[in-house]
């Protein structure tokens, strides 16, 4: 097992960014241990708000269960982008997470596989939201989408004023956060619905196009703040026919339920788990 903490220059974020890396070395193969020989998985896993490139090295095993399901888990740092395209810097974070970082990965690294099926994308809150409208806006990269505890605040966000306006000091909106940065991040609120940052709506024409979806796994705590947010992109999945893995259990928004979900969708891309 190797972990990195590198840098590189990002041609999509116009700028030097910070990773966290996780990739199964070579090892003995000890008795009754299948060797694996086929090429690795690749996992771009992102973190939430206000977090950083290495919160899932310290917050979960998964230097562990990377060797136990021979995936290599690339970490980027997100800043608070929501993992959107902010044209206004030009900090393209869906071009830097969904083609750069990948291709980047497998430069550096010849034994990670480049088939569709192997490349997964997971995360947890923002990174949540951005693993689900990133892997279904780009279908023809990701093969499965893992999300935990998704910020989902498409729907609340496009019901507020159209001019953004700053919020009193420490009286920040959803999860802190200004209405002016909700607008700079997603764009106009009555231009949100149906857009290509609307989860829903990209669900929805992923489906009528007809083109190969990724698989889905959702996972919520019932006792997280941002449970109705995923239970109804969930009823909005199975009202268009999306077939995907949803699950709730005792949880609130935290490294416990995140650590059993991160082990868990791995079993479930592996096929150990059944929806």
């Amino acid at each position: 097992m190797a972990v990195f903490q590198f840098s590189f220059f990002s041609t999509a974020l116009h700028r030097t960014t910070d990773v966290t890396a996780v990739v199964p070395a070579e090892a003995p193969v000890f008795p009754g241990m299948p060797e694996r020989k086929e090429p690795m998985k690749l996992l771009v896993l992102l973190h939430g708000y206000s977090g950083a490139h290495y919160d899932w090295l310290r917050g979960t095993t998964i230097e562990q269960l990377a060797t136990a399901h021979h995936v290599a888990i690339f970490c980027p740092s997100g800043e608070n982008s929501f993992y959107i395209d902010d044209v206004a810097r030009d900090a393209l974070y869906e071009q830097y997470i969904a083609h750069e970082l990948p291709a980047f990965a497998r430069k550096v690294f010849n034994n990670i596989s480049d088939k569709r099926e192997d490349t997964l994308i997971g995360g947890l809150s923002m990174g949540g939201y951005g693993a689900i409208r990133n892997g279904l806006k780009n279908p023809d990269v990701f093969g499965s989408i893992l999300a935990f505890s998704s910020a989902l605040i498409t729907d609340g966000i496009s019901n507020m004023p159209e001019e953004p306006q700053p919020a009193p000091a420490g009286q920040g909106g959803a999860m802190g956060m200004s209405p002016s940065y909700f607008i700079h991040t997603f764009g106009k609120p009555s231009k949100i619905i149906g857009s290509d940052v609307d989860p829903k709506a990209l669900a929805s024409k992923l489906m009528e196009s007809g083109a190969e979806k990724p698989k889905l796994y959702m996972a919520c705590g019932a006792e997280d703040f941002l449970i109705s947010n995923n239970r109804e992109l969930h009823e909005h999945l199975v009202g268009i026919g999306y077939e995907h893995y949803y699950v709730e259990g005792h949880g609130t928004h935290s490294w416990e339920y995140w650590q059993e979900h991160i082990t868990k969708s791995l079993d479930w891309v592996d096929g150990k788990l059944q929806a």
